[in-house]
């Protein structure tokens, strides 16, 4: 099985382009951070990122999506990023990389979990606020660069997807395949 990551700083399209995909026939994997973020903020927790607990519990999630995505054999798949997207988040928040997520990233390290392609959705030049967003353009921007070094540190290729149209980027994605 084949999967790719889809990556990026937060407000680039990555879930546009991850429906987009879906809707073409391929097999998708959410990403976990922003659902990690509604339940903990449903349970009161008002800003759950500025807890160290907040990345293990997105480590778990991711973990548990993967392993249990339901794709026919030998079809691609693609995820709404990865552990070494976490790690990068881990680095931006100045957290440490737990224990957790150190396993976490051997794990898919040892395992070739993904291809060694990364498709590196690049920003679109604002940012829109939202519940679990709350980051500014100059920000995202910052994340965007430690995202890439993050990637880049732990030998993935990064394939640049750059703004456009949805269907532009779509088609770059399925033209670098």
């Amino acid at each position: 099985m084949k999967r790719f990551v889809l990556t990026g700083a937060p407000g680039a399209g990555k879930t546009a382009i991850l429906r987009q995909l879906e809707l073409d026939g391929f097999c998708v994997v959410e990403e976990a951070a922003t659902d990690i973020i509604a339940l903990q903020q449903a349970q009161g927790v008002a800003e759950p990122w500025t807890r160290p607990s907040f990345i293990d519990a997105v480590v778990d999630l991711q973990r548990l999506r993967q392993l249990r995505a339901s794709c026919e054999p030998n079809t691609l798949q693609f995820h709404d990023r990865s552990a070494v997207c976490t790690a990068a988040l881990a680095a931006y928040l100045g957290y440490p990389i737990s224990e957790g997520l150190s396993r976490e990233l051997e794990r898919i390290k040892s395992e070739a979990v993904f291809q060694e392609r990364v498709f590196f959705i690049r920003n679109l030049g604002f940012i829109t606020p939202t519940e679990a967003r709350r980051i500014s353009f100059e920000e995202t921007v910052r994340f965007e660069r430690i995202h890439e070094e993050t990637y880049r540190n732990f030998g993935f290729e990064i394939v640049s997807v750059e703004p456009g149209s949805l269907s532009e980027r779509v088609a770059a994605i399925k033209a670098a395949l």
